[in-house]
């Protein structure tokens, strides 16, 4: 997998904040989808959209849609906490995946996460982030 560095993807033109479609719910983190608004496969971006948003649902963390002005990327989702660097849990590295694929390596990214030290809040919903489906 070929991790693109958020404030890299940023350069290349996203909206980060101000463009997004930004669903404020606490100060637990955020999802953040980057994906290009030329031409990413709708499939695509919907899987991806939907297995983000849901989970940012299900523990109660904020979801923005990043736009990028170049095309036919891969669409990636990064996870950010307060002033730290994003950090990027998922690529689809431009294949179209499955719902349920997509939503367990989410999970098992963010499982991994709520072990790391500066991430206390995802500690705190270990046991939901292992219930989610």
């Amino acid at each position: 997998m070929q991790v693109v560095h958020a404030r890299a993807l940023k350069a290349l033109g996203g909206k980060h904040a101000t463009g997004g479609t930004n669903m404020l719910r606490n100060e637990s983190g955020k999802l953040m989808v980057y994906a290009s608004n030329v031409s990413s496969p709708k499939q695509r971006l919907q899987s991806v959209r939907t297995a983000a948003e849901k989970m940012a649902k299900q523990l109660n963390l904020n979801f923005e849609m990043v736009p990028q002005q170049r095309g036919c990327a891969p669409i990636y989702v990064y996870y950010e906490h307060g002033n730290d660097e994003p950090i990027p849990i998922y690529c689809d590295e431009g294949k179209t995946g499955d719902l349920q694929e997509i939503q367990a390596r989410l999970k098992n990214m963010m499982f991994v996460l709520s072990f790391h030290p500066r991430h206390t809040a995802l500690a705190q919903v270990r046991n939901s982030i292992m219930k989610l489906s």
